[in-house]
């Protein structure tokens, strides 16, 4: 592998001053707010030293990266260039109306022009390269340091990202990581680690360890950059849980939406045959089924997997999509990418790889009636790969098609620049019940930690919720798996039970199925801990969705402190588990102006919804 793109090492630390201190310092001991390389509502500082950066959040240390400059030169200290401001519409994710601000600074490395880029938001950090002289193919050297002891939860890298986040203190000796990573570098503090806007001619970039320290690794580069330059943004979101969880810090940075008309682009619900019926989309009466559900769920889209282009009994995919059309529900298609995975792997392959045959096979989806397309199988985080799927969003725009991209790299802020990329696998997730036994006991605690790492950073297409078994069983209540069609954000999401399952659930839980938005006006975090429960709260118009899940296997008394959010009363409906109940759901609906709870008892592995109309 080449690991040199453009950049180097720097120590990156944080030393902040709590506000209160601030007011009552001097001129004399305390700096301009410029000087200080602060963010604009002062709570992260950055401060410069002789082999590095340091950079706090009121008065606590967040992170620390050892570093030495670009190419072995010298680093500048930090100069105040300019105020940024972001302010953007979102079609899905987190919020609709994003806006953010940040003190950008300049570190100079050298004489040749290249500097560090910093910009310190109220939320986090992002910062880069930039230059003018082509870079040299050197080592990229950026790294942070973690120290033992700190708590993080991190996977190992794979091409899919398809892993657990683990608590662990220790990193051992070497290893290679995927982002995000998590860090609690002080009790109630948090730092989560990740990159945004992988632009053409750039490769993503992983972490390797050796000890405490993580560097920065570029993954193969093909070619290099002739004048001006940059790399990718290097993102840390740094606060409180909640922090975390609301920042849009990924989008921020992100190049604005290159689409001039976006008015085709509608997040929804899918019905999702994979899970159920691996080879169920070469059964033009499977599909069907599919596509009932839909209709009677009134689900906006079904997605026909794998292996169309092998319809059995003299069918084809376009029978199919023919079929969706009489029940008023969209078709999306899988295909395979055919980078990643090629022999022995389903198809229809090779169809995509080539301008012209990409642009052809998308013109005839759009003729046809496809709304959008499922892409699988990538093979990892090169240049290669990245313009590959820059080629494919930008395609399918000209078609008007969505776009999920599958056992791909994880999302960097493309959603922000073309919003017709809805949703990204990218994490272990319910398929896993198909595949083997180790998902069963340790789904609860992993879907706890996912809205806190995974799901910060963009769509997440898990394919929750699933009452029955498929090859392996779970273990998580039926409320768990309800509450997580809130709890993770996805502009596509997919339903994994089978169509029998979902028609089989009390009517309160069909209804809020077939009401369920897959876009959010407002996210907040409610309460949780990664790993031990989670609860969020998302708004889409004038209703609030609330949803919690127990990751442990004990009974849990789950804090709702909701006043400040929806306030002390209002109309709700709360569906929840039923304790041990051989009748599985607990249903309140339409309880009219009454105390909003303020904690749920949440049965081992179980978790609730709450529906708050305003």
């Amino acid at each position: 592998m080449n690991k040199g793109i453009f950049v180097t090492a720097i120590l990156l630390c944080m030393s902040v001053f709590a506000l209160t201190n601030e007011t009552k310092a001097s001129e004399k001991t305390m700096p301009s707010m410029h000087k200080r390389t602060a963010s604009p509502n002062g709570k992260l500082v950055l401060t410069s030293e002789d082999d590095g950066l340091t950079l706090s959040c009121e008065g606590h240390l967040a992170l620390r990266l050892p570093a030495v400059g670009l190419n072995g030169k010298t680093m500048g200290k930090p100069t105040f260039v300019k105020h940024v401001k972001a302010d953007y519409t979102m079609l899905s994710g987190k919020r609709s109306h994003c806006t953010n601000d940040a003190n950008e600074y300049a570190l100079t490395l050298g004489t040749d022009g290249t500097k560090l880029i910093v910009r310190l938001y109220n939320d986090g950090m992002a910062f880069r390269y930039e230059g003018t002289v082509p870079p040299s193919t050197a080592e990229e050297a950026l790294a942070y340091r973690i120290p033992e002891g700190t708590r993080r939860w991190i996977q190992r890298w794979t091409e899919s990202y398809e892993g657990f986040f683990p608590l662990t203190t220790t990193s051992g000796e070497q290893g290679r990581w995927g982002y995000p990573a998590l860090i609690e570098p002080a009790d109630g503090l948090f730092a989560l680690i990740t990159e945004a806007n992988i632009e053409r001619g750039q490769s993503a970039s992983c972490l390797y360890s050796q000890g405490d320290t993580f560097r920065v690794v570029p993954d193969e580069q093909e070619s290099r950059t002739a004048g001006a330059w940059h790399t990718p943004w290097r993102v840390v979101i740094v606060g409180s849980l909640a922090t975390v969880v609301e920042s849009t810090l990924v989008t921020d940075v992100s190049e604005p939406c290159a689409l001039t008309d976006t008015s085709w682009i509608h997040p929804g619900v899918v019905s999702w045959v994979y899970w159920a019926y691996n080879h169920g989309s070469n059964d033009y009466n499977i599909i069907k089924k599919y596509v009932d559900m839909a209709a009677t769920l009134h689900l906006p889209y079904v997605l026909i997997d794998a292996e169309w282009d092998e319809m059995k009994d003299g069918k084809t995919i376009e029978d199919a999509v023919n079929y969706a059309h009489t029940q008023h529900v969209k078709p999306l298609i899988w295909y395979n990418s055919s980078v990643g995975w090629i022999n022995g792997a389903p198809g229809p392959k090779f169809r995509l790889n080539k301008p012209e045959d990409r642009e052809r096979e998308f013109a005839w989806c759009e003729r046809i009636g496809v709304a959008g397309v499922k892409i699988d199988f990538f093979s990892g985080d090169n240049q290669k790969n990245m313009d590959y799927c820059h080629d494919l969003m930008e395609s399918a725009a000209r078609h008007h098609l969505l776009v999920n991209f599958h056992g791909a790299t994880i999302p960097r802020g493309w959603q922000r620049t073309y919003p017709n990329l809805l949703s990204t696998e990218g994490v272990y997730g319910a398929e896993w019940y198909n595949n083997v036994p180790t998902f069963t006991k340790r789904a609860a605690q992993h879907n706890a930690t996912l809205p806190f790492t995974r799901n910060v950073i963009g769509p997440m297409d898990y394919t929750p919720c699933a009452f029955s078994n498929s090859q392996h069983p779970h273990i998580t209540s039926n409320a768990h798996e309800l509450a997580l069609t809130v709890l993770y954000e996805s502009g596509l999401q997919h339903l994994a039970d089978k169509p029998e399952s979902f028609l089989a659930q009390p009517k309160e839980v069909q209804d809020f199925l077939s009401h369920l938005p897959a876009s959010w006006d407002e996210t907040r975090f409610v309460s949780g801990y990664p790993g031990e429960f989670a609860v969020l709260a998302r708004r889409s118009g004038n209703t609030w969705y609330v949803a919690g899940i127990n990751g442990t296997d004990e009974v849990k008394s789950i804090p709702l402190p909701l006043k400040k959010i929806v306030g002390k009363k209002g109309t709700y409906d709360l569906i929840e588990d039923n304790g041990n109940s051989p009748e599985k759901w607990q249903i309140n609906t339409s309880v009219s102006n009454q105390p909003i709870p303020t904690n749920l008892e949440c049965q081992p592995r179980g978790g609730f919804v709450l529906v708050i109309r305003k």
